[in-house]
């Protein structure tokens, strides 16, 4: 079975994202912030990490970069809504730092499941 880690500092939206993906047969872990997530993802690995960009403690641009320096392999989806910014500016950021796929929230749910399944299957 794949393993997702859902990190974000907003428990609406981790328990949204668990929620559109809880029917499609993957294990789903939650992490509040970034440094959690790492951790997470050191003691178990996941096939596929969804992150916040925007979070307090480590955000997901430090995520991205952790992970693409010492687990290269792991799929990356950052997620944003922009915050103070636009959100494009900070998606940016986050493909050119190895993010396998970006996304704007608000996002449906079926561009949510579609992404996942390209990026790891079902």
């Amino acid at each position: 079975m794949k393993r997702i880690l859902i990190i974000d500092d907003d428990l609406n939206m981790r328990e949204t994202i668990r929620d559109i993906l809880s029917g499609e047969k993957y294990e789903i872990m939650i992490a509040s912030d970034g440094s959690e997530g790492i951790t997470l993802h050191k003691q178990q690995a996941f096939d596929l990490i969804i992150t916040d960009i925007i979070m307090p403690d480590m955000d997901g641009i430090e995520v991205i970069i952790e992970l693409k320096k010492n687990h290269p392999g792991t799929k990356i989806i950052a997620i944003s809504g922009g915050g103070y910014y636009f959100a494009d500016d900070y998606l940016e950021t986050a493909r050119a730092l190895g993010a396998d796929k970006v996304i704007e929230k608000p996002f449906e749910n079926k561009e949510l499941i579609e992404t996942v399944h390209h990026l790891i299957g079902i």
